[in-house]
């Protein structure tokens, strides 16, 4: 597909990727649910501080950091569909301990943690195998319009799935609500179990399989590539960025802004409506711009998105001013628009470049290296924001996006276009001989 032709027809004819869509959007839908609620929880109910949700979103991704470059490897000697079933099963019972242990009075932030941690396990097995199933469930030209049906699928869902959260946290309580997310992995299991797709088994083929070699050549296939390097590094700043500010927002929106858990399930909702948008439009103006041209204007928009949002007026007299939730609101907004066109782009033009026998670990080591950048940068931003004060923090995050999307500007990257076939040329050149 060059940059000239029209993109491909509805992937609903797909039927399998229609299941595998139904599963994605079900359990997005709970999860957006839950990521509010329990960084609610952490706040108001278990009364703590910024540093407590970043070590509650550090907890999550921790296992992406010390696991994702060995899960990758192992991943790609399995069948993918049984791993995605089972991984989704298991957060169920994962989420379900949350509010039964309240209901006994035996949840506290270390057991939180231990919680997350476990479940991030079973979060990073699950999206190595997602991501390295979709290709196997559309034919390549068709990933750019697949993964703009799921971007516009998981914007619905962060449009709902924070109004739905603050009203849950209001009328039940945070623990409660969790059980939204437990019951949309359930039903996510389900829907996965009924693909039909044929999977190859993976067999030996005599040759020893090294894992630390495996690694390697994952490793090598990202960061020697003249495409992918760019916009891989340029990723992982971007994450150590967003998620200190990410981790900042929800105490300052709640103690700082005065915004109710209702009127901050608002603020998120609008960032679905965003992301619906965006991805909407994503597969025109990826294949008008280009995927480099793309990504790099939407990461141009990250941080005049949040600087809205930082000159939001504090609470008066214990609420917040309308102002105050117009402008988080609208910076969520502008958040989701750049996120919802950008994602498409960049996942489907990584995927379309990169050999089957390579996608699980490309998937994982992008994905692992990128959530290290979470382990870091929340901790880091609730303990900054715990000392010198949210908007200074932000300030920071907002300089840091500036200079990701400068610096991806000035790459390669920027001449990225959907249909490049360079990612299969010299495969065994890139990963040094094998």
């Amino acid at each position: 597909m060059t940059g000239g032709d029209e993109p491909p027809g509805d992937v609903f004819g797909h039927h399998d990727f229609t299941r595998f869509w139904v599963a994605e959007t079900v359990s997005g839908f709970g999860s957006y649910v839950t990521t509010m609620a329990l960084q609610v929880l952490v706040v108001l109910s278990l009364h703590g501080s910024a540093g407590d949700v970043g070590l509650l979103n550090a907890a999550r991704w921790t296992p992406y950091l010390l696991l994702g470059l060995v899960v990758g490897s192992l991943v790609e000697r399995r069948r993918r569909r049984p791993v995605l079933v089972v991984t989704d099963l298991a957060r169920a019972v994962l989420l379900l301990s949350i509010p039964v242990l309240w209901m006994v009075d035996d949840l506290s932030l270390p057991t939180l943690l231990v919680v997350m941690v476990v479940f991030g396990t079973m979060s990073l097995l699950n999206d190595a195998a997602s991501q390295s199933f979709l290709p196997r469930l559309v034919p390549g030209p068709s990933l750019l319009a697949a993964n703009a049906r799921l971007d516009q699928s998981s914007s619905v869902a962060q449009t709902s799935g924070p109004v739905v959260a603050g009203g849950l946290v209001t009328a039940i309580g945070a623990p409660a609500a969790v059980l939204v997310d437990a019951v949309s992995y359930l039903v996510s299991a389900l829907a996965t179990a009924s693909i039909r797709t044929p999977e190859p088994t993976p067999v030996p083929d005599g040759t020893p399989r090294h894992l630390r070699r495996e690694i390697g050549e994952g490793l090598r296939w990202i960061y020697r590539h003249r495409m992918l390097a760019p916009v891989v590094l340029s990723t992982h700043g971007w994450f150590l960025c967003n998620s200190i500010v990410t981790t900042v927002f929800v105490p300052f929106a709640l103690l700082r802004l005065g915004l109710s858990p209702f009127e901050l399930g608002v603020a998120f909702a609008a960032a679905g409506v965003g992301g619906l948008l965006g991805s909407s439009v994503s597969t025109r103006v990826g294949m008008r711009w280009g995927a480099g041209g793309t990504v790099i204007a939407c990461r141009a928009v990250m941080p005049l998105a949040w600087a809205v949002i930082v000159i939001a007026p504090v609470q008066n007299h214990g609420h917040a001013s309308v102002l105050a939730l117009v402008l988080a609101g609208g910076g969520q907004f502008l958040i989701g628009l750049a996120m919802g066109v950008e994602n498409a782009n960049e996942m489907a033009y990584q995927q379309a470049i990169t050999p089957d026998e390579l996608q699980g670990r490309m998937n994982t080591t992008r994905r692992s290296l990128n959530r290290a950048m979470i382990v870091i940068g929340a901790p880091l931003g609730g303990l900054l924001a715990d000392a010198v004060g949210y908007r200074p923090v932000m300030v920071v995050a907002i300089v840091g996006f500036t200079l990701v999307a400068g610096g991806l500007a000035a790459s390669p990257f920027r001449h990225a276009r959907h249909g490049d076939s360079q990612g299969l040329v010299g495969l065994q050149e890139r990963l040094g001989g094998g």
